[in-house]
């Protein structure tokens, strides 16, 4: 079984900063981390490998800052890693990463399975893995936390809902992406560590992709109008009384003035 992990180099998130005046947002220059939700996809398909045979390809779309990423990745077990790299891919929204990495994908051809966290912590949109699928017109189940059974050229899943869970048949290939939920990611070890520093990052461009630029990078169908922090928390109102039958009083008192009850 082939199987692809979607990964994301991600910032460190404290460090972030906003540039109001300049209405952007300013990144650390640190080599940053792979996205925490990704190393649940990367475990996940270690396991899947160790039961099943084949491989696990990581893939990312990125500068030469990433390879620390992929390396990361590299240690953990994972046989080869792919990154998509070019000028032209600066700026892409979420859509247009999907349209990269689903390019990246027919460029690799063989793989059984695409896997990815549920969502990268820096842009929380948890779109690219359903737009991935959608270009490649392939079976999709999103946050999904347990493999019940991989066998057949079929995946049966547990999908989270809101209310508890789906039980998912897909036919493979297929994209899948996973909480955190779904296994408890392993440590490299130092030969993985050692290891890792001596294996080929395979690098795709645009042109090596097929890609001549539409609807990628600065040509991304959205746009970002403006940037700005969080506002402040308002500070919370106490409720005072003198027993707790009091206070439970002054509360429902203040709810019913507001119209919540």
């Amino acid at each position: 079984m082939n199987i692809v992990v979607l990964i994301k180099q991600v910032p460190e998130i404290a460090l972030i900063k906003v540039d109001e005046a300049a209405n952007e947002v300013v990144l650390p220059q640190g080599p940053g981390t792979v996205n925490p939700f990704d190393e649940y996809a990367i475990e996940e398909a270690l396991r899947l490998k160790e039961k099943h045979g084949g491989k696990v390809t990581v893939l990312s779309v990125g500068t030469v800052k990433t390879e620390s990423a992929i390396r990361t990745c590299l240690a953990l077990g994972v046989d080869e890693a792919v990154l998509l790299t070019d000028d032209a891919f600066t700026g892409s929204d979420q859509q247009a990463l999907g349209k990269i990495i689903a390019a990246g994908l027919t460029k690799i051809g063989d793989y059984d399975l695409v896997l990815a966290g549920k969502q990268a912590i820096d842009s929380d949109s948890a779109q690219v893995p359903g737009a991935v699928a959608a270009n490649l017109d392939l079976p999709q189940a999103m946050f999904v936390k347990k493999f019940e059974d991989v066998s057949d050229g079929k995946a049966t899943v547990y999908r989270t809902t809101e209310e508890g869970y789906d039980i998912i048949e897909l036919t493979l290939p297929a994209v899948v992406s996973v909480v955190k939920e779904i296994n408890e990611p392993r440590l490299p070890s130092l030969k993985g560590k050692m290891a890792a520093k001596k294996k080929e990052i395979v690098k795709y461009s645009a042109s090596d992709l097929g890609l001549d630029g539409s609807g990628i990078g600065a040509n991304s169908l959205s746009k970002q109008v403006s940037v700005a922090t969080p506002p402040a928390r308002t500070k919370g109102e106490m409720i005072e009384g003198e027993t707790p039958e009091e206070i439970a009083e002054n509360l429902f008192n203040k709810l019913k003035d507001n119209q919540v009850l």
